[in-house]
């Protein structure tokens, strides 16, 4: 329970400041001004003005997944159940047209082809996560739905994980962004969905522990 009071929190505060970050990165600033984007614009061949039309929606929708996420895994979400549904499906249709948008963006992802591959396997464990959380849900299986909705949940928060990652990786590894970014990509989903499995796996004992004490 002290480990939800403070996971909770840290996930919330995480995502508002990368919000702000980004709401002020890319929304209030022009994207051309981001270090990353500045890189890509020294190619004559890249398309800047196509790239924006996918890239500025990718963002919010981002956003819209990693805010509403945060919120449905808190109980106050769970007992508005109507709004709970709401929320539900504006996050899982944020994510299917992210997975539409993204392989575009990935085509031009930092870091060249690794990184473009690394960024579409994030896609496909985005996808896949939240696709079989929202088939548990229609099967009327609720305790299979929230814990695939954490996974789903954990590869939305790569969104804020990546970031923090790649800054270590690159104060520690003099490397290529060829290198770097993939590998950046690679931990986060590791990191975030091993945690989830631990969390997971602790619940589990827990519950297991209170019903063996009550029989």
């Amino acid at each position: 329970m002290l480990q939800k009071k403070i996971i909770l929190p840290v996930l919330y505060v995480l995502a508002y400041l990368l919000t702000i970050y980004v709401v002020v990165q890319y929304l209030i600033y022009k994207p051309s001004q981001s270090g990353m984007v500045s890189a890509k614009l020294k190619d004559a061949s890249f398309p800047y003005e196509i790239w924006k039309l996918f890239f500025y929606p990718h963002i919010v929708l981002g956003i819209v997944a990693l805010l509403i996420g945060a919120f449905q895994l808190t109980k106050r979400s769970r007992k508005n159940l109507k709004l709970h549904k709401k929320l539900g499906r504006i996050y899982g249709y944020s994510i299917l047209l992210n997975v539409l948008i993204a392989p575009y963006i990935a085509l031009y992802a930092t870091g060249g082809t690794s990184s473009t591959i690394a960024f579409l396997v994030l896609d496909i464990f985005w996808l896949g996560t939240t696709a079989i959380g929202i088939k548990h849900i229609k099967d009327k299986n609720v305790e299979s739905h929230r814990t695939w909705m954490l996974r789903s949940y954990a590869i939305t928060f790569v969104f804020v994980t990546f970031r923090l990652v790649l800054g270590i990786v690159q104060l520690s590894i003099h490397a290529p962004s060829s290198f770097t970014f993939p590998t950046a990509v690679y931990l986060s989903i590791a990191l975030n969905l091993i945690l989830t499995e631990m969390y997971l796996k602790k619940r589990s004992r827990n519950i297991i522990q209170s019903f063996e004490e009550g029989a």
